[in-house]
């Protein structure tokens, strides 16, 4: 017998039948998660398990692909810093077959980028952590006292800082997004100031909706080019249940031509139960930004 060309028949068989599965009606299905266009996160904090790998195990049952993943908090040092704590991290999205979407520095709310110096050392580290993680975005949050609305001097600080750190940003090819209560004119005005294209906006249809901002609007005007990452939330209401129309939001992406992450946040109506809501939220968002388009 020729075992050659019993191999080569082998190979071929083994060629055709994957081919014919990629052309079946269920190929999209079955691609890797990396080529689709949309995937549906959510924050650690919004699920009950920030700054824990075990934010994964929840993720999973919600039927989610991945978890937007907070660098830490001043209580334990931004301990997603620490090597043995990305393996932790590295571990639990690899056993749960989800990933870590994005990062978030939440804690610059309360210890403002603007005006507090160990800040600086976060942002800067919090690079070093996307490389180790193979993420491109972190969140970099400017509420509550971080909040640069009517505030000259701090805007000006953060111009200055992010200035600093932004090279070391674009040699890694990653993204630092800004998330405030700010227009998306003001964004820009930062973004402009700054001069970099590892600063964008973190766009939160949400907060810039209940601002009084036209965020259908502001997604087309920012462009691909500015906006990084999306936070798919409501105040009060389930996802489509709310002020936000994610149809029209759906559409803006499109014109855009946006792909990648969107994170759910808040959206948990009064009394419900955290667990119920997201996996209605996951539903909602599926049905507009189906996995296969």
């Amino acid at each position: 017998m020729n075992t050659t060309h019993l191999h080569l028949t082998r190979r071929e068989w083994i060629t055709r039948t994957a081919a014919l599965a990629l052309a079946s009606p269920l190929a999209p299905l079955l691609a890797a998660p990396e080529k689709r266009r949309f995937k549906i996160g959510a924050c650690d904090w919004s699920i009950g398990k920030s700054s824990t790998p075990d934010a994964f195990e929840v993720a999973k049952e919600i039927g989610l692909d991945g978890v937007q993943v907070s660098l830490g908090s001043l209580a334990n040092n931004m301990h997603l810093r620490q090597p043995e704590v990305q393996q932790q991290y590295k571990d639990a999205a690899r056993q749960t077959g989800l990933e870590v979407s994005s990062l978030a520095i939440g804690e610059m709310n309360s210890i403002p980028y603007k005006s507090d110096p160990r800040t600086i050392e976060w942002v800067s580290d919090c690079v070093d952590v996307m490389k180790a993680l193979g993420v491109k975005v972190v969140l970099l949050a400017f509420f509550g006292k971080g909040d640069l609305r009517d505030d000259k001097p701090g805007t000006d600080e953060v111009v200055k800082r992010l200035k600093a750190v932004a090279p070391k940003a674009e040699k890694a090819g990653v993204v630092l997004g800004i998330e405030s209560w700010l227009s998306a004119e003001a964004h820009m005005d930062i973004i402009q100031r700054v001069g970099s294209p590892a600063v964008q906006v973190y766009y939160d249809v949400c907060n810039s909706n209940d601002r009084g901002y036209d965020i259908y609007k502001e997604i087309r005007w920012l462009g691909t080019k500015h906006i990084c990452e999306f936070h798919m939330k409501e105040n009060g209401s389930l996802l489509g249940q709310g002020k936000v129309d994610f149809q029209k939001v759906r559409q803006a992406m499109d014109e855009i031509g946006y792909a990648g992450w969107m994170q759910i946040e808040g959206a948990v109506p009064k009394g419900a139960k955290m667990l119920d809501s997201y996996k209605a939220n996951c539903q909602f968002l599926r049905g507009i930004f189906p996995k296969n388009a």
